[in-house]
């Protein structure tokens, strides 16, 4: 049984107590509440034309890029790693906001089509596009990846994924648009 001068002593303590857990409360719904959500803040655009430049003058890789983006597209990711394992990306958003993107390195087409498109892709039917017999996969999420072997400026074997969201022949028609005719010879 508590006696009434340990209740004294209890009292304010359990005030305390619950004020403070009001505080901290309040102040994690303040955190999560109060800060805009990530997701409805806008994609940036950002500049690609200069890491194809740098890419071309490293010779690694073919940094194969439309002359220009497909108009109402934006480029919302671009990036290009040198080194012994080169790597170029380029990341858009169509018009419609759907999503295409080009990825260029010396990995096997297995390793690519697992990392940018699904590790449980379907490999489909081959389709040529200008001229060149591009491998198609596709994913459960409706992802669509054209694939195909070049032979870098470098002599070393590199591989290229265009993926996207974007309906497949709007892909089909991004991959005519690269510059691959100026810089390329099919493996």
């Amino acid at each position: 049984m508590v006696t009434e001068a340990e209740a004294r002593r209890i009292r304010p303590m359990m005030s305390g107590i619950v004020a403070l857990a009001v505080a901290l409360v309040t102040a994690i719904g303040w955190y999560y509440i109060g800060r805009p959500d990530e997701s409805q803040q806008p994609v940036q655009t950002v500049e690609w034309q200069p890491w194809v430049k740098a890419g071309k003058a490293d010779h690694k890789l073919l940094m194969l890029a439309p002359s220009a983006l497909p108009e109402g597209w934006r480029a919302t990711s671009a990036n290009y790693v040198s080194g012994v394992s080169p790597h170029w990306h380029l990341g858009m958003l169509t018009g419609t906001g759907k999503f295409v993107g080009v990825d260029e390195a010396r990995d096997t087409v297995a390793d690519m089509v697992e990392t940018y498109v699904d590790a449980n892709a379907v490999k489909g039917d081959d389709v040529e596009i200008n001229g060149l017999r591009w491998q198609t996969w596709t994913d459960d999420g409706g992802d669509y990846a054209l694939v195909q072997t070049f032979v870098g400026p470098d002599g070393n074997q590199e591989n290229v994924v265009v993926v996207g969201s974007a309906a497949d022949a709007q892909i089909r028609a991004f991959v005519a648009s690269l510059n691959i005719a100026q810089v390329a010879k099919a493996r």
